[in-house]
């Protein structure tokens, strides 16, 4: 009986330490995927002449393994952290955690594996193929179970803010999955979409803005809105703005994907409603970025000596930047000129590695030390160097593919008196060259900070031991 009692009130966080050191893991594996693309466009010879290594099978490995196996892995420990804390309850079921963690992984594993030998369903974002959708489905609503029946078990009345951003993103990406990879299937590695033509094309920007919107914005607002507190040992700055944001967010998200299909076959009724809803989410978007930056009011000396706040707060910068060039890119004159050029790849990663990567960062330098029963990481001065060079990196990448982008769009639309092309295709991609080989130097800088982080990751975890926490006691007896 007392070793029931011990169970019942320390929290689960076997589950979070193996999501955390998995995410770190993973984000060197996706990364380094990512120089190898990067480095095919401006050397294409590197794809050795092979098929499973052509930027084609490469390129969509990448996006799942940043996204997916680094982002995904990150949300999963994240969550499981905060839900238990804010909650102050153990997680609902340790065995349905711990099939997450393990299912979770087979997942990646299996699309590291099919990706590359050309089994793909074609769809950005929802690249794998069934008997992989399935295992998705399964983990997810297992994630689904775990999540809300914390929630459910709490001790606490309140449901802090951080918890609504994570459930909107469970229930999002499920039905997203659900309707996007509706499929027949045709072999065990084959599929046909169960929509054609125009409507395919938009259930699947439907979903693939709504992976963004959900899986790589909301979540990681989650993350945000519980770590930025607890480095700066400050209150949010506005609990009601923070309420505002969320229920404005989610409910404009939904409708924004047709401006990833301006000048298409989609009717242009439908277009200009993703215009306008894009334009919409600029405002909840950058309430959520001011909320975040604010909590430091008070406290901004402290950036000077703590690199981890840095990463999370020069990550919202990201996010308000890149929650701005979203809403003008949508509007049917700037698409006219950004649309298929590089200007979309350098808006993309501004969000993902400038948003995403540096918020993901940040929580887990702060979530690793404590996992592991340490005061801080092995080496301080790594860090700081790993916020360099990543901060750097994307700034590097993300000017090259801007100034590309732009190029290529004016380049393209250049017509001679007499009507004809002032370009050809192959002009603009010659042009493009130096701007591919500075797109490559970024990335490299990125993942060298990656790599460094796993180092340091490593070190703190070899160094320290697994700790559990104990709930805290007048909860635990209440």
């Amino acid at each position: 009986m007392a070793f029931a009692n011990q169970q019942a009130t320390v929290y689960n966080d076997k589950v979070v330490r193996q999501f955390a050191i998995m995410t770190v893991i993973w984000g060197v594996v996706g990364m380094l995927m990512g120089v190898i693309v990067a480095s095919q466009l401006a050397w294409p010879e590197l794809n050795l002449g092979l098929p499973w290594t052509t930027y084609g099978r490469l390129r969509p490995l990448h996006t799942n393994a940043v996204i997916f196996a680094f982002g995904g892995s990150a949300l999963f420990a994240t969550s499981y952290y905060v839900v238990q804390r804010t909650c102050q309850v153990r997680l609902f079921s340790d065995k349905l955690a711990a099939f997450t963690f393990w299912g979770w992984q087979t997942v990646i594993v299996a699309a590291a594996i099919s990706l590359p030998l050309g089994f793909t369903q074609g769809k950005e974002y929802a690249e794998l193929e069934w008997p992989i959708d399935v295992l998705i489905t399964f983990v997810w609503v297992s994630y689904a179970i775990v999540f809300f029946g914390t929630i459910g078990t709490r001790k606490v009345k309140h449901i802090y803010v951080a918890n609504w951003f994570y459930s909107a993103f469970i229930l999002a990406v499920a039905l997203l999955h659900l309707v996007n990879s509706a499929a027949m299937p045709a072999g065990l590695m084959k599929s046909y979409s169960a929509y054609s033509g125009a409507q395919d094309a938009m259930i699947q920007w439907w979903y693939g803005h709504n992976a963004v919107g959900f899986f790589l914005t909301a979540a990681f607002l989650g993350m945000m809105y519980y770590f930025i507190p607890k480095q700066a040992e400050r209150p949010i700055y506005s609990y009601r703005l923070s309420i505002v944001h969320f229920w404005a967010l989610i409910f404009t998200y939904m409708w924004a994907g047709p401006h990833h299909l301006h000048y298409t076959a989609l009717p242009d009724w439908t277009q200009s409603i993703g215009m306008v809803f894009s334009l919409i989410l600029l405002a909840p978007s950058w309430g959520g970025m001011i909320n975040g930056i604010m909590t430091l009011s008070g406290a901004w000396h402290k950036l000077r000596d703590d690199p981890i706040l840095r990463f999370l707060v020069v990550s919202l910068s990201f996010y308000g930047m890149s929650t701005f060039e979203g809403p003008m890119m949508a509007i049917k004159t700037v698409n006219a000129l950004s649309h298929y050029t590089d200007w979309t790849v350098g808006h993309v990663h501004s969000g993902a590695l400038g948003w995403v990567g540096l918020v993901t960062m940040g929580s887990m330098y702060y979530l690793i030390p404590r996992l592991f029963g340490q005061k801080q990481m092995h080496s301080m001065k790594a860090v700081e160097i790993h916020f360099w060079a990543a901060t750097i990196g994307v700034v590097i990448y993300i000017a090259a593919m801007w100034i590309a982008g732009v190029m290529q769009g004016l380049m393209w639309r250049a017509v001679n008196p007499d009507g004809t092309l002032t370009y050809t295709f192959v002009e603009s991609v010659k042009a493009t060259y130096p701007f591919y080989v500075l797109r490559f130097l970024g990335g490299l800088m990125y993942l060298s900070g990656m790599v460094i982080m796993l180092w340091n990751t490593v070190k703190t975890a070899t160094s320290g031991r697994a700790v559990d926490i104990n709930i805290p006691t007048a909860v635990a007896h209440a």
